[in-house]
């Protein structure tokens, strides 16, 4: 099973989640559970429209040669990163 980080934030408004390793897959919530369902049937429905359009192996793919969150934001601070 791939297992997928997700990144939390505190907003003005409630929480929001987004998946580094899937551009695009994004939630938001008014509490923390509520952003939590909302992330896991965002990645939920991301995968499942992914392999009906042969997308799933690019994705996994990339999972399988993703780097730390630490690096991936530094890089992406510095403009090296999507």
């Amino acid at each position: 099973m791939i297992q997928y980080q997700v990144v939390y934030e505190k907003t003005k408004t409630g929480y929001s989640a987004y998946v580094p390793d899937i551009p695009g897959v994004i939630a938001t919530g008014k509490t923390k559970p509520i952003v939590e369902k909302n992330i896991f049937e965002a990645i939920q429905f991301h995968l499942e429209e992914s392999e009906d359009l042969n997308l799933y192996d690019s994705i996994k793919k990339k999972k399988e040669n993703s780097i730390p969150l630490q690096q991936y934001l530094l890089e992406r601070k510095r403009g090296k990163s999507g």
